[in-house]
């Protein structure tokens, strides 16, 4: 693909930078071919200025970018988005498209569902057209960055909730671009492992302690002696009431998935908010 501009100027330096300038790019960058010199009259005066046709060489924009691009600007002006700009960079077959301008808090949406959204349709749109997958990704005024700095820093909170309470907490539902955020940084940290269960959309991150803390239970035969020792001599109750029996750790022994179950998600989960 060729982009070009006829530039006129007093001299040729003058029309070749004004034509770079419209073109927006280095003029080392281009190319240029002159299609008139500058013409003087008497006492040399310039009769006509000079004219020449700068160019540049762009390999041809992929279809399906053209397509996303496309259907992006239309479905944010549906919104009620005005100037907002898209920023590409491609490689290949993908390319991740930014888009820029000012309020745009609307098109990020709840932790960024509304942006996710828009990045599935348009996945959508322009895959219709023939070849090989194209991936889009979205992103807008740098939430991406942010959202993922986020997400770091609370798996490692959690990290250290579980190590210090031996408790699994599981995390409310993320996609898949998320829940690797989180696995990649508990994948680091010693004594906790993290998986991925349920099903999309609803699908959640478990971040699990190497080395669970098992619920206490009491001791019946401790209670059973204290019952025996509030009898005085002779037969009488006392009335001083037994000391509460201490907790002490299981006897029994589960897997993950009896450990669970048994225990209920209530007793063994905190709920996390993101």
């Amino acid at each position: 693909m060729i982009r070009e501009v006829i530039a006129t100027g007093l001299d040729l330096d003058a029309a070749i930078e004004k034509g770079c300038s419209e073109l927006g790019i280095e003029r080392g960058d281009c190319s240029v071919e002159v299609l008139e010199r500058v013409k003087k009259g008497l006492f040399g005066k310039i009769k006509s200025e000079a004219k020449v046709r700068v160019y540049v060489e762009e390999p041809d924009e992929n279809e399906k970018l053209v397509l996303a691009k496309e259907y992006l600007l239309d479905l944010l002006g549906r919104l009620g988005v005005e100037n907002a700009v898209l920023n590409v960079e491609e490689k290949e077959n993908a390319a991740l498209i930014t888009i820029d301008g000012e309020n745009l808090g609307t098109i990020i949406g709840r932790r960024g569902e509304t942006l996710d959204a828009l990045q599935y349709l348009t996945s959508l749109v322009c895959n219709r057209a023939k070849g090989e997958f194209y991936k889009i990704s979205l992103d807008c005024c740098g939430y991406r960055e942010k959202r993922e700095e986020t997400l770091k820093e609370l798996a490692q909170k959690i990290a250290r909730q579980v190590l210090k309470t031996g408790r699994n907490s599981v995390l409310e539902p993320m996609n898949p671009y998320e829940r690797r955020i989180i696995h990649s940084v508990i994948s680091e940290i010693e004594g906790v492992s993290s998986k991925s269960v349920g099903e999309d959309p609803n699908r959640k991150v478990v971040v699990m302690s190497n080395n669970p803390r098992r619920p206490s239970r009491g001791n019946d035969r401790r209670g059973g002696r204290g019952r025996r020792d509030n009898r005085r001599d002779g037969g009488e109750r006392r009335d001083r009431r037994p000391e509460p029996a201490e907790e002490q750790e299981p006897t029994e022994h589960f897997s993950e998935e009896e450990y669970l179950k048994k225990l209920g998600d209530e007793a063994l989960y905190s709920k996390i908010d993101l």
